[in-house]
């Protein structure tokens, strides 16, 4: 599987670009870096694996696209899942509030000075509506951005969650249902290209089964 790379970003939106990652550098969470020490901000590792999946699934994206996709987790820590019920209202709740949030908060950095010239009031618009995942039954890109989204779950988070010692394997199939069914037919057809685990590919197989 080979990626084309995206076309770049004019001065202005990939200052916004920047301005981005480094909110993400904030994120006390670290992992592992190339020295084997978690020296890397987690939500710019994730960000950064966002543009990678939007490489591969849509390398003509938009400015607007590439900026949404960049900042989807944007400073997620700052609402973190535990500050809601650990039930599935809970969960919802608090994507909800989640996405909300993110948009918020990158509509107004895109407001900021050192993006030069400014950008649009349609384009920061946007761009918050593609982070709220605004349309996603109608909106080609709210499509692709999903489909980025499920595709980073599946190569960077998968393996990890499905070892919790809370998750069986009929949660997860479960969850592996879902997720397949949120991603469009070019979005599954990557993730049966993804260099995935034998576990991942036998779980894969069972959710495609049910």
């Amino acid at each position: 599987m080979t990626a084309t790379s995206l076309a770049d970003l004019s001065p202005p939106y990939a200052q916004a670009l920047r301005l981005i990652d480094e909110a993400h550098a904030e994120d006390l969470n670290k992992i592992d870096g190339p020295d084997g020490a978690k020296t890397v901000p987690y939500e710019l590792h994730y960000a950064q694996k966002m543009t990678k999946w939007l490489e591969y699934r849509c390398p003509g994206a938009s400015p607007t696209l590439q900026l949404a996709c960049r900042a989807q987790h944007f400073r997620r820590w700052e609402l973190p899942r535990s500050s809601f019920p650990m039930t599935r209202p809970g969960y919802l709740t608090w994507r909800a509030k989640q996405k909300s949030q993110a948009a918020s908060q990158v509509a107004d950095l895109l407001t900021s000075p050192a993006i030069q010239p400014p950008l649009p009031d349609r384009d920061r618009d946007r761009v918050a509506a593609l982070i709220r995942k605004e349309g996603l039954s109608t909106d080609g890109e709210t499509n692709i951005l999903e489909d980025v989204a499920c595709l980073v779950f599946l190569d960077d988070q998968f393996d990890d969650f499905e070892a919790k010692a809370d998750i069986d394997e009929e949660k997860i199939v479960g969850i592996l249902r879902k997720t397949w069914g949120k991603m469009t037919e070019e979005g599954r057809r990557l993730a049966l290209q993804m260099n995935l685990s034998d576990r991942a590919k036998i779980l894969i197989g069972k959710a495609l089964e049910g």
